[in-house]
């Protein structure tokens, strides 16, 4: 089958586009990624890296919000481990109390939810951040197979202004 993406074979204008998300699934996922961004919640509030990372897979795919990439859960519960830690030496909190929001989701094939999720910092400002989650559900159970954090901030004035074209000769 020749990808569609292919040199050979340049997209044209008259190609339609095929929409992954599946009607039929759609609700069980929306309710999946509910789950999910409940169990983090669970785990944030706690401060229990256990609970927090209690769906992940044992070969999860992580990326942190400033770029670091982990594959693995015995890495990841770690680092979670030491940012959840609440001895009183340690100031500020290592984890802000945040509220976590399901923004989107998509059902792409059977056993497959992708989702985004929010968690916004209850402080004023504090960091928050967005994930896209991918999770696998295998007999009967859904696994976190795959995470990528990007920070919520304020884009660089550059990037938020659209050039307008002159119509002055």
């Amino acid at each position: 089958m020749p990808d569609p993406m292919s040199e050979d074979r340049p997209m044209t204008g008259t190609e339609q586009r095929v929409a992954l998300n599946d009607p039929a699934a759609h609700a069980a996922a929306e309710t999946v990624a509910a789950e999910l961004a409940a169990q983090l919640q669970l785990g944030g509030n706690a401060m229990d890296a256990d609970v927090y990372d209690a769906w992940f897979a044992a070969d999860i795919l992580w990326g942190s919000p400033y770029g670091a990439t982990l594959a693995g859960f015995t890495e990841l519960n770690a680092i979670h481990r030491r940012f959840m830690n609440q001895s009183p030496s340690t100031t500020p909190a290592p984890a802000p109390a945040s509220r976590f929001e399901v923004v989107s989701v998509l059902a792409p094939t059977p056993g497959v939810v992708v989702t985004q999720i929010r968690r916004q910092a209850l402080a004023a400002g504090g960091f928050s951040e967005m994930a896209l989650y991918v999770l696998v559900e295998r007999e009967g159970r859904w696994w976190l197979a795959a995470a990528q954090n990007t920070p919520i901030g304020q884009p660089p004035r550059n990037r938020t202004q659209v050039p307008v074209a002159s119509t002055k000769p």
